[in-house]
């Protein structure tokens, strides 16, 4: 049965900090190329300043079946789309903190540039369909209908250094007030 993918269960499983994004604070991002919704490609590496990079696992559309039958089983798994729109609705409020907003999924660039429009993205998704970022630097995935997924995790890059990890985020759809308030807070 479809589901609507800006709702969330309130009983949805917590996800565990297993440690699989202990090594990433202190870190430098390797040199990458992305796609990016916005048509350009993306080295984090070689990005200026400051940079909130969240990893999701996947944007549903509506209408559409999720990926496994229990997809709402998965610690973690659920809520991209509404983590994608909280960043899209404080994405002023954290460019105001001299922070760019970057998304970052396994899915293909088509299936990114879809969502980016759909949902009005003021931030480009950037795409790590070939798993070279994810990698590079062991960011923690999970396998999903034949799929590897990134868990959802956040990143604050600066100056091509990872200064800041939360993982794992929950709930989503309240994350990105949380990194606005830590950022307003440096």
């Amino acid at each position: 049965m479809a589901h609507d993918p800006m709702s969330l269960p309130a009983d949805l499983p917590l996800p565990v900090n297993d440690g699989a994004a202990d090594h990433l604070a202190g870190s430098v991002v390797p040199s990458v190329p992305l796609q990016a919704t916005d048509g350009s490609v993306v080295d984090l590496s070689g990005l200026p300043g400051r940079g909130v990079l969240f990893a999701y696992p996947r944007t549903g559309v509506p209408g559409e079946d999720p990926l496994v039958a229990d997809w709402d089983e998965i610690p973690g798994a659920r809520g991209c789309t509404p983590e994608v729109c909280s960043f899209r609705d404080l994405h002023s409020d954290i460019a105001a903190t001299g922070s760019r907003v970057l998304g970052l999924s396994t899915q293909d660039p088509e299936y990114q540039a879809e969502a980016a429009t759909r949902l009005r993205l003021a931030y480009p998704l950037l795409s790590d369909a070939d798993l070279r970022l994810t990698t590079a630097l062991r960011l923690p995935t999970f396998e999903a209908g034949g799929q590897v997924l990134l868990k959802r995790l956040t990143m604050v890059i600066d100056d091509g250094r990872i200064s800041h990890v939360w993982y794992p985020v929950f709930p989503p759809d309240r994350h990105a007030l949380d990194v606005l308030g830590w950022l307003r807070g440096c």
